[in-house]
């Protein structure tokens, strides 16, 4: 049986594996990601780290024994990392808001330009906290 509108376009199966998303497209994702992150994670827990650090000197040197294990260190380093992603996309997009570097190749080059000085920063930042 013939079909009754051959000229009619399904609609196409769009495999989201298959789409390569732009660079641009990756720093926005992540931003969204490690201001999540910072928000149910890094903050209550750094504060929580705080209160218990400022209550009693038994408590600052419980969790100064803590932070010098290394496997605390690299979930620090990875905290590190999100704040400073968060804060260095975050200028970008507050320059793309007031139209500054909304041209796809300007786009391309600070959001390269983000990864690299959030990397660099958390390196230089790790370095220091090792």
């Amino acid at each position: 049986m013939a079909l009754a509108n051959p000229t009619k376009k399904r609609p196409k199966y769009l495999d989201l594996t298959q789409i390569h998303l732009p660079l641009p497209g990756i720093v926005s994702i992540l931003h969204r990601i490690s201001g999540l992150a910072l928000f149910l994670i890094g903050i209550p827990f750094l504060l929580w780290v705080l209160n218990c650090s400022v209550a009693s000197q038994e408590g600052f040197e419980s969790w100064r024994e803590t932070f010098n294990r290394p496997p605390v260190k690299i979930i620090l380093i990875g905290f590190i990392w999100a704040y400073l992603h968060h804060f260095f996309a975050g200028l970008r997009f507050l320059a793309l808001d007031v139209h500054k570097g909304i041209s796809l190749p300007a786009a391309r080059a600070s959001s390269k330009l983000v990864l690299i000085v959030s990397v660099a920063s958390t390196l230089l930042l790790g370095g220091w906290l090792w």
